[in-house]
């Protein structure tokens, strides 16, 4: 007998920021060495997206600011951390391996940092 798992439902209405999430393929010449390095779509998909902090940083005397977001999206294997989101032309790092949210297969976040 299978235990009582209480799915909640989505609201979908939360999921209204279209991303793409790009894997690197590196290109290497005879000596090893990194020519370039694409970004081919690994996968589209709705995402709900919250801001966890903005922090500025002076770096080498120039000043960085870098904003961290959490990503939700529906659960899909597969994502690592090497990977990084493109939402609208804005490029997002993913900083930690994604979570499988309450490790239920329904949903998965993705923390991820932009650098503007």
């Amino acid at each position: 007998m299978r235990p009582f798992q209480y799915k909640k439902p989505l609201n979908t209405g939360d999921f209204r920021n279209r991303i793409r999430i790009e894997k690197p393929v590196v290109i290497k010449d005879e000596l090893n060495q990194v020519i370039e390095t694409s970004w081919p779509e690994f996968k589209k998909a709705w995402a709900m997206i919250k801001t966890v902090k903005g922090s500025e940083y002076i770096e080498a005397s120039a000043s960085q600011a870098t904003r961290v977001y959490r990503f939700v999206i529906p659960y899909t294997s597969g994502i690592t951390e090497e990977m990084r989101i493109n939402m609208k032309g804005r490029i997002f790092d993913i900083i930690e391996p994604p979570m499988n949210d309450d490790e239920m297969n329904q949903t998965l976040t993705i923390i991820a940092k932009e650098y503007v």
